[in-house]
């Protein structure tokens, strides 16, 4: 399976974390060395490829020994030191990493006192020792409580994003053989549990081409499936012997446990037998190539993938066809996004430079204010000198569209004045702190803020971060009514680890709203996450006309100029 740069980061950053937590040794610099070399690697803008021929040279902080161990794991898909780290710490114990607001300090004084797994980490919430222990408290352990319950019921699922890395190197492995992805991938589900591909060839040819793939492979009963474990991953491969039954497999392979039940149920109310193996009638297989065929010989119309949950069976005959979408491609300006001058690790040159290259016409900057100290927000003074720079290098050419991602406060005012704010040609106004206020103090707060006559686009609107935390706590309903009355864009956080606005909030006021595919990218590399939010987008059935950052440069902030005028 190919290594991306997102899996070298990551486990330059796993290895960190993992060391933190085995105690520093006789070398207290290791761990941060690799964390370091992980920082330093996401801002380069090289592909993978090109830092594997010069060996890494070049790269800040990666010294000898750690390139070394990245050409390695390029090599063979081993990183070595983190599999070093990992073998001298239980399986329970690496899986607290997933509980929020546990890091390395923490839970190495947990696995101290004897709570080395997330079922025992929820005992020792309830009884009262996680209370107990120092630095914990009882408000702290009723917090773990919360989080843990929260990542043991994720467990069994991926990111989008990862799901997707590990189908489409499946299809690169399975090449030749009309490799597809399929499953949740294909559908754009924001979280999945096994990553699915289908392919047309007999079972000697997958089963040779998956040897030493795709861990525990194994035959799934008498169904053309193959399952077993691509770094972890769940994954299922479906094939199809023949051309002639791929239709059938596809569908049987493209849709969730209701969706597969209520169209085999309707095939053999006409008469058909439909399965994984093929669609029959008298019990002979019907010729169908493709999903179309089968629904064609069913007369019954065809679904698209986007479009095949239960929130969507009551209305995807009327929304629009996938044709109509929005696609990556329509996307035009790439709005909300981090450089050096807060966290992010790329100058905002180097970022405008990395989105044309995707194909966009411009950036829209979105540093972080000055509440978000954390993330080395800027003052006051500090915004003006950046707004400077932006303007100086639009004079000389770059797309730039200035902007800032201005922290929603407690009473629902703006971390920024409003002169300030009205010297940016956008604003993106987002919460970072207090999601534990009461439900109906967060609504206003939301609320508040979504009428703010300068906020362009409300961030990241629910707080959430997939498979670690849910959104906090409101009335989501009356903030987006709040967004359709004043004409807030609401943003879908491209970001993988968020996806919010969630596809289900935003189907329901596709027609009410704008929207703004946001990638929140930190590095270049997370410009183009912007796929994932788009396929958020198409779940909820919306076109270019529904998202803002379709708009050319000039019609963008004549947008923002007509919003801030309330027409």
């Amino acid at each position: 399976m190919e290594v991306t740069k997102k899996s070298l980061v990551g486990a330059l950053k796993t290895t960190a974390d993992l060391l933190d937590l085995l105690g520093v040794g006789d070398d207290p610099f290791r761990a941060q060395a690799f964390r370091s070399a992980a920082r330093s690697l996401e801002g380069v803008q090289d592909e993978v490829e090109a830092l594997v021929a010069r060996g890494f040279a070049g790269v800040p902080k990666v010294g000898k020994a750690i390139a070394a161990d990245l050409l390695e794991y390029v090599r063979t898909g081993v990183f070595g030191p983190l599999e070093d780290a990992a073998s001298l710490i239980p399986a329970g114990v690496l899986s607290l990493f997933r509980v929020r607001g546990l890091g390395p300090k923490k839970i190495r004084a947990l696995w101290d006192a004897g709570i080395d797994s997330l079922e025992g980490l929820r005992e020792a919430c309830r009884d009262g020792r996680v209370a107990g222990l120092k630095g914990f408290g009882a408000k702290s352990a009723a917090s773990f409580l919360a989080a843990v319950e929260f990542a043991l019921s994720a467990q069994e699922r991926q990111h989008l994003s990862t799901a997707t890395e590990v189908a489409e190197g499946l299809c690169r492995v399975l090449d030749g053989l009309e490799a597809r992805v399929a499953g949740d991938v294909r559908r754009g589900l924001d979280t999945v549990r096994v990553a699915r591909v289908t392919v047309t060839a007999d079972l000697e040819v997958v089963t040779a081409r998956l040897a030493g793939v795709v861990e525990g492979l194994e035959r799934v009963g008498e169904k053309p499936l193959f399952a077993g474990r691509v770094d972890g991953v769940p994954v299922e491969v479906a094939f199809a012997p023949r051309e002639g039954v791929r239709g059938a497999l596809d569908l049987m392979m493209g849709g969730g446990t209701a969706y597969r039940e209520a169209l085999r149920a309707e095939a053999a109310a006409r008469g058909f037998d439909l399965s994984g193996h093929g669609l029959f009638r008298a019990g002979e297989v019907l010729d169908t190539p493709t999903e179309a065929d089968v629904m064609r010989a069913l007369d019954l119309p065809l679904r698209p993938a986007e479009y095949r949950e239960p929130e969507h069976d009551a209305l995807w005959k009327a929304l629009p066809h996938p044709d109509q979408l929005v696609t990556v491609a329509d996307l035009r300006g790439m709005l909300h996004t981090h450089s050096t001058w807060s966290d992010g690790a790329a100058s905002v040159a180097d970022m405008a430079a990395a989105a044309v290259r995707l194909g966009h016409e411009f950036l829209g900057t979105g540093d972080h204010s000055r509440a978000a100290h954390y993330a080395n927000g800027l003052s006051i003074e500090r915004l003006q000198a950046q707004l400077k720079e932006i303007r100086e290098l639009q004079a000389a050419g770059v797309p730039l569209v200035a902007g800032a991602e201005v922290d929603i406060l407690e009473d629902g005012s703006l971390d920024y004045p409003d002169d300030v704010l009205a010297e940016l040609d956008y604003v993106v106004a987002s919460v970072h702190s207090l999601f534990t206020l009461p439900p109906e103090r967060q609504t206003e707060r939301l609320v508040q803020a979504a009428r703010h006559p300068l906020v362009t686009i409300l961030g990241h609107p629910t707080g959430r971060l997939l498979l670690r935390r849910p959104g906090y706590a409101l009335d989501l309903d009356a903030v987006m009514a709040a967004c359709a009355e004043r004409g807030t864009v609401v943003e879908i956080n491209a970001n993988a680890y968020r996806l919010d606005l969630d596809w289900r909030v935003a189907l329901t006021w596709r027609d009410r709203v704008r929207f703004a595919v946001n990638t929140d990218a930190h590095v270049p590399a997370g410009l183009a996450d912007a796929r994932y939010g788009v396929m958020v987008a198409r779940k909820a059935g919306l076109t270019p006309a529904h998202v803002i950052n379709t708009l050319d440069r000039d019609a963008f902030l004549a947008f923002v100029q007509a919003q801030r005028a309330g027409r």
